[in-house]
């Protein structure tokens, strides 16, 4: 499992989770929901190790293996994924190139060209992405729905344990989040756990998360079954917390 236990984060001295306790299982998918600002992405981030993000207490742990100070690409060859909310461009490296030394460098082992173009040609047409995409530079010129399709490529070539997905759905048209959400959907089973973090409604209309927590102001405040989606659509953040015990 990766299990995240009464976590603190702080940012330039300024703390901004307060004690956020995960338990994400293999085979099962959590959402995090919650407004703008409430500490979403610096969870995302904190996870995934990011230097700007200190961790002042509390524990992050990968199958029983604490990872709170492993280096970022540690934790990638540990099985963590991280599924950016906005992501950088990298002029001069193609995105077949990226995702082939990304591979390599987390396996720890060399790719059969052959075997890996021909799977990459199969996700991409999974994903609805033009095949010439693999030869421009990673997320150079593109759109928001084309850089988010990307981030999914990546997770099915990398094929993680457990991956951390920040609005994924974010900048996706109707046609385009179906095609993400499926392939979320096709990338869930018994040997991989997903951490989805949105502040919309839509992508829970393709998925089906076994546990959802809202997030406000850096700390979870109620965690349930669907219903809190329900709730939020119906009537908001602001009534979850009113009926939360915090």
């Amino acid at each position: 499992m990766l299990n995240i236990d009464a976590l603190c984060v702080s940012v330039k001295q300024k703390e901004i989770l307060h004690g956020i306790s995960i338990t994400l299982e293999k085979g099962t998918m959590h959402v995090i929901m919650g407004p703008n600002g409430s500490g979403k992405s610096t969870l995302a981030n904190a996870l995934m190790g990011h230097p700007k993000y200190t961790v002042t207490n509390g524990d992050v742990s990968i199958d029983g293996e604490i990872i709170t100070h492993v280096k970022p690409h540690e934790r990638a060859r540990k099985g963590l994924f991280l599924s950016m909310q906005y992501t950088p461009e990298i002029c001069g490296v193609t995105v077949a190139n990226f995702l082939r030394q990304s591979i390599e460098s987390i396996t720890q082992q060399k790719q059969n060209p052959m075997v890996f173009y021909q799977r990459l040609q199969e996700k991409m047409k999974q994903l609805s992405i033009d095949p010439e995409f693999a030869k421009r530079y990673v997320n150079v010129g593109f759109s928001g729905g084309e850089k988010k399709r990307i981030e999914i490529l990546q997770l099915l070539m990398l094929h993680p344990k457990y991956a951390i997905l920040d609005e994924t759905d974010s900048g996706l048209d109707s046609d385009a989040m179906k095609i993400v959400a499926h392939c979320i959907n096709q990338f869930r089973g018994p040997e991989t756990g997903i951490l989805l973090i949105t502040h919309y409604s839509r992508m829970l209309e393709y998925v089906e998360p076994d546990i959802v927590h809202v997030m406000m102001n850096g700390m979870i405040v109620e965690s349930g079954g669907k219903e809190l989606i329900h709730i939020i659509e119906k009537d908001g953040f602001t009534n979850v917390i009113k009926n939360s015990q915090l």
